[in-house]
Formats: structure tokens, sequence, C-alpha cells
């Protein structure tokens, strides 16, 4: 029997190429890659939940554990935009699936752990590679290539994919930590992420040139999303739709490491680089760095179970899915600056009053921070990905790689710091109230983008 075409043209007729498809490739790629992002975040919830049972198991402190995450962190950030150019160099179903065989590798050997420095080396290096591959960049560069129009709901929706991840594992990881052990959580997570493996192999396409389409919402080839290259669009000629030129060498010549450095070196002229990677630091310090690892460790200092810390924390991956696709939507209506402003402002309110909410039990005060929190949670990262690629045009992908970077180095920092601050006072309040304080900072950081950046920096770069 023959297979029906997706395209709706009767049998042994061949379907006009301008015709539709009843459901555009670029959906399929987008559900998978969704999957792909929640199979990589498995890890992203675990350093929370499993930090108070290795100290009672090994008796290693706070700060040697804070150590190993700051280290994946790190890398985390550091891969992500060579995991950018790698996909395009090599394409991105094959990124994506070694990315994802690392994590569920360095999750698998984390059993086998006795010393300290084991688990710098599964928690660390291993899974740090692995999901510096997965990092927010992908979403970015799915949404790019595949999408012409609605890519900020895209990247919303992709992003909230890690969130999903978070709400998926993490009751599971808390459950599983007490009973049969930690172990059982490790293997889990490795279990997630290799799931997902045939799924990319199988359906995720590296570009609409390879299923004969176009980008979704692209009428001709000039319309082709500024992250993905066009035939129609010579190097150094601005793309379709305005941005940066396009600069970079093709595909099939190209060094991934040197095609990222280069972007660096570019990206490091303008002005507004160095703002969204300032900005973007503070929110990897007060997500990722402080509330992803060390929100349950301090909820148990206060006599609060780890579960029910745990189960607070996957309130906040519900509503950080519905944040962020709401970002994402936002994004593409409204001055993605002004949302970055507000986003940060009301996170720092947040952190601010955290320190008087933590208790043994949970009050109505603290459900109501979940919520705020989890709609601020990575809602940020549609509006700067927006910036990213209308200033830097098809470099954009890149660029929200080093942007994403610096938002890993400084979780990584306040990941490091905030472990010191625990185990030198006993407690987590200094932390907290500093992050508050970086909040603000952003937001101003955020605020006072030039509002004329598209249309002038971009000259700079060339």
């Amino acid at each position: 029997m023959t297979a029906p075409d997706v395209t709706g043209a009767p049998p042994g007729k061949t379907a006009p190429t301008n015709r539709r498809p009843r459901l555009h490739p670029a959906w399929i790629v987008a559900a998978v890659a969704f999957l792909a992002l929640v199979g990589a975040a498995g890890f992203r919830a675990a350093p929370g939940v499993l930090m108070v049972p290795l100290q009672e198991e090994f008796g290693w402190s706070t700060t040697v554990l804070s150590l190993a995450v700051s280290i994946n962190l790190v890398l985390f950030g550091l891969t992500a935009p060579f995991a950018a150019a790698l996909m395009e160099r090599f394409g991105i179903r094959k990124v994506t699936s070694l990315a994802l065989c690392l994590i569920g590798l360095g999750s698998a050997l984390t059993v086998f752990v006795n010393q300290s420095w084991q688990i710098l080396l599964t928690w660390g290096l291993l899974i740090g590679l692995g999901t510096g591959s997965m990092a927010l960049v992908f979403a970015a560069t799915i949404a790019n290539t595949w999408f012409a129009k609605s890519r900020g709901l895209v990247i919303g929706i992709l992003t909230a994919g890690s969130a999903a991840g978070q709400l998926v594992f993490l009751p599971f990881i808390a459950a599983l930590a007490q009973n049969p052990g930690w172990r059982g959580a490790s293997l889990l997570i490795a279990a997630g992420a290799l799931a997902v493996v045939p799924l990319v192999l199988r359906w995720l396409r590296n570009s609409p040139a390879d299923v004969g389409v176009l980008p979704y919402g692209a009428e001709e080839p000039g319309d082709a999303p500024t992250g993905a290259p066009s035939a129609t669009t010579p190097a150094g000629k601005p793309a379709a739709g305005g941005g940066a030129p396009a600069l970079s060498p093709p595909k099939d010549s190209a060094n991934a490491a040197v095609r990222a450095l280069q972007v660096l070196k570019r990206a490091s002229k303008v002005r507004t680089f160095w703002a969204l990677a300032a900005g973007f630091a503070i929110c990897g310090a007060t997500t990722n760095g402080l509330i992803g690892t060390h929100f349950i460790p301090s909820a148990h200092d206060h006599g609060m179970p780890e579960t029910t810390a745990a189960g607070l924390l996957a309130v906040v991956g519900i509503f950080d899915i519905v944040g962020t696709i709401a970002s994402g939507w936002l994004t593409d209506r409204f001055n993605p600056k002004v949302l970055l402003a507000v986003y940060y402002q009301f996170r720092g309110i947040g952190l601010l009053v955290l320190p008087l909410l933590l208790g043994s039990s949970v009050e109505p005060s603290m459900i109501i921070f979940v919520v705020v929190y989890g709609l601020d949670w990575v809602a940020t990262v549609p509006p700067t990905a927006a910036i990213c690629r209308s200033v830097f045009g098809a470099d954009g992908s890149v660029v929200f790689g080093w942007v994403f970077a610096a938002h890993q180095l400084g979780a990584a920092v306040a990941a490091l710091l905030a472990g010191f601050i625990r185990d030198a006072t006993g407690h987590y309040n200094y932390a907290w109230l500093g992050a508050a304080a970086m909040c603000t900072v952003a937001a101003v950081i955020s605020a006072t983008i030039r509002k004329d950046a598209v249309k002038k920096e971009p000259v700079g770069v060339a």
C-alpha cells in the first residue's frame, strides 16, 4: 500500500511545490524538540533534590556539592555557543542525539560514585557538556531555522520544555531519593534522556530543505528566517526582515569553534550584546543558580520535608510553562526590552520576601510566591532571543548561545557562593537578599537598552 501523501496530492500525482502540507513539518520538528528538551531537563531538577541525601551518605559539604553544580553550569553555558555552531555544521539531529547520550551516561555513572571528585566528573563534566548542547540556544536554533513567523511563540513553547522536564521528573526524583534512594533517581534521569534519542533520530530534521518545504510562514525564499541560510540572501547582505548582515561562512566549510569565536568577536563590539549578557547572567543566578539548586536545601533547613519542597518546585514548573509561552506571545507584539525590565523587577520582589515565607509548612503566601516566580522563571528567554535575532541577524542563534553562556556563568557563581554562604552562616538569607538586589540591576540594564539598537548597531559588527 502506498503511504498517503502528507501534501494531500492524489495518488500517482506530485503535489505542486508551492502547496502547503496540512501539517507543516516545522510543527513536527518543534514537537520532537520539545520532547528532547524534556528529556534533557531531568538533571536540572536533580541537584536540589539529591544534595541532602548525598550529604547524609558521604558527609560532603554544601560547598563541595555546589562546586559540582557550578562546574556543570559553567560547561552548560560555555558549550552552548559552540553547540549552536555545531548544529549549523553537522546538523541539529546529530548534535542533539549525542547530547542526550552524554546526559544519560553521566546520570547512570553517578550511581557508582564514592569520592567527591567523582561527582565533579559526572554531575560536572559529562552532564555539563550534554546539557550545554541541549541548552536554550537549541530552542532558538529550531525557531530561527524552521519558522518565519510566530518565532517568539515557538521559542516560548520550546523553552517551556525545560520546565516540563522539571515538572515531569522532580516529584519522582524526590520520591525515589527517599525510597529506594538517590541512585534510583539518577537512573530515572538517565532513562528519561535516552528514551528520547530514537524519536530525535527518526523525526528531528535539520532544515526545511531536508523535506522540500519553506520555513513555516514563509511565502517566498526571501521570507526565510534570518537564522537559516537562503539562496537569495548573498553573504554580506541584510537578511530578510532586517537585522545584521549574514556574515557567516557556508556550512560545508565552516569550523564550528572558529565560527562561534568569530561571532563572539563581532558581537562583543555591540553594546546591546553586553547589556543582554549582563541581564542574562543575573537571570541565571536567580533561577538555576539559587532557586533551582538551593531552594530545597533551604526549605529543609526550615523543617520542610524535601518532597514538599520538591512539589513546590514542580508547581514552579507548571506556571513556568504558562509564563514562558505567554512571554513568547507577548514578545511577538510588544517591545522586548520593556518585557525584560518588568520580568526582572518582579523576580527581585519575590526574592526579597522569600526569607520571610520559608517555614516548616506551606502557607498561602508561599503558594503566591511559587506561582509568581514560576510565571517569571524563564519568561526572559523569548524577548532576549528576539533582540539577538533583530540585532545580529544570521548570527542571532550563535550570539544567543554566548548570551546564554553568561546566563550559566552567573548561575555557576551563584550556586557556589550560596553554598559557601550556607556553610559560613548556617542559612541562605544573604543569598536571597543579594539576588533580589541583582534583579533590580538587571531591570535597569534592560530598560536602558538603546531603542534604536536594531537599526544602528548591526552596522558596527561588519
